[in-house]
């Protein structure tokens, strides 16, 4: 075992029903078959390739993408069991490059290659990635990485274009009811009386947030207080504290989530804006986070087709920066139901994006002599601001002169859509261009 003791070397020996009690519950019935893998059909079935290569007792690095609980270190397991290789264990949050050339002094002393699970990879910097480069490619290791978070973000191109992604589902409920069935089994062989109700097992999986580990460790804690009891949902409600949802302000679960609620907003379904909107704020998110998100849903996919949405998201923003938490938040449902239900452009966000790339493009176009400032003699003299038409002077206040630079003619860059207020504008519009065509010599 390493110094920091984040090393388990467990040869080929797979957990299933390990029988010392001091082992957490979730290693002692580890499945030893991928057959009893709960869950992640798409590598279970007997068709897959995944099993097909379980099956020929082979293994290949990989990535395991995932929440927590939904068997990423069983998997890994299985592989070196299957391959007949050594299997050593990691976590990147205590582990470093030390820790990493020790399982290659041992796999090259026994002449063997041998399967290095890395859990919570992403923890790992460049630099410590990057030591394994070597290693992958000359067979020394296996690599076998967990994470939870996105390894297109987290993960350098070197380490994944050697490692084949593999995406794992958060687990359903009735998975999850079953896995716990298997463990009660294991834990009444201790106890002779120990029995769960099975609607309490269901309120478990259910609430366990597709996470098996959180599951099996409430059933063990229901163990630990009382082997002999049986269990009733009540009791167990009683006993068990609800599982915080599933979050992280800086990780996927974050982003899918501001995502779904932008999404839903831009397709005027109110019912689904506010339900994402109750996920985020149940699940920890910062209220003012969300204000700002929808200060920007108010410009970028409503803008000037109803110009009142940005005062709506501005006034939720200040409402709970007066009121707080949680009455404050009643102003952002209060926005996103009106954002939602309002007529949508895009057209103002587009025209800026045009209008950027064009000024980025003619960044050194002079402006027109005529619409130059002049506050000095000298300046006038040079002829800034000469031949300007003062709109005021102007029947119906339109005149028709050139605005753009020299050579780029009049681009169309803010298209409005014929809904809402927008209709109105390009209406305007449309009157201004008559105007100025008529006041064309």
């Amino acid at each position: 075992m390493s110094k920091q003791g984040s090393l388990l070397d467990h040869g080929n020996a797979a957990y299933s029903h390990v029988a010392d009690v001091t082992v957490p519950l979730a290693c002692r019935i580890r499945p030893s078959l991928l057959q009893d893998v709960a869950g992640q059909p798409d590598l279970t079935r007997n068709e897959s390739w995944f099993a097909a290569m379980i099956s020929d007792g082979r293994c290949c690095s990989c990535i395991f993408w995932g929440p927590p609980g939904v068997g990423k270190t069983t998997l890994a397991t299985l592989m070196a069991t299957a391959a007949g290789i050594p299997f050593a264990q990691l976590s990147a949050v205590s582990a470093g490059k030390a820790e990493v050339q020790d399982v290659v002094r041992r796999a090259r002393a026994a002449g063997q290659t041998w399967l290095l699970f890395l859990d919570e990879i992403h923890r790992f910097n460049k630099a410590q990635q990057d030591v394994l480069l070597p290693y992958i490619e000359d067979g020394t290791l296996i690599l076998v990485g967990a994470t939870t978070e996105n390894p297109s973000f987290s993960l350098n191109n070197a380490l994944l274009s050697r490692c084949r992604v593999i995406v794992l589902q958060p687990l359903k409920a009735t998975d999850i009811a079953a896995i716990l069935q298997r463990a009660c089994h294991h834990l009444v062989s201790q106890s002779g009386t120990f029995a769960v109700a099975d609607d309490a097992i269901a309120w478990l999986a259910e609430n366990s947030d597709g996470d098996a580990r959180y599951a099996l460790n409430a059933l063990e804690a229901l163990f630990q207080a009382d082997a002999s009891r049986i269990w009733s949902k009540e009791k167990v409600i009683a006993q068990s504290l609800r599982r915080a949802a599933r979050y992280d302000r800086d990780g996927d679960a974050h982003y899918d989530l501001i995502s779904a609620l932008h999404k839903c907003i831009r397709d005027s379904d109110a019912d689904a804006a506010v339900y994402w909107l109750a996920r985020m704020l149940e699940a920890g998110e910062q209220p003012l986070y969300i204000a700002r998100r929808l200060i920007r849903m108010a410009t970028e996919d409503i803008g000037l087709a109803d110009p009142k949405a940005l005062n709506i998201t501005l006034d939720a923003h200040r409402m709970y920066e007066i009121l707080g938490s949680p009455e404050g938040e009643q102003g952002l449902f209060e926005a996103a139901i009106y954002l939602a239900l309002s007529p949508k452009s895009n057209a103002a966000y587009m025209a800026e994006k045009q209008a950027r790339a064009l000024a980025g493009e003619t960044r050194a176009a002079d402006v027109p002599m005529h619409l130059r400032n002049a506050p000095t003699k000298l300046m006038k003299q040079l002829g800034h601001g000469a031949g300007y038409q003062y709109a005021h002077n102007a029947e119906h206040a339109v005149v028709n002169q050139q605005h753009f630079p020299d050579g780029l003619g009049q681009p169309a860059l803010y298209l409005p859509v014929d809904r809402g207020f927008e209709r109105t504008l390009k209406e305007r519009m449309d009157w201004l261009a008559a105007r100025r065509e008529g006041h064309k010599s």
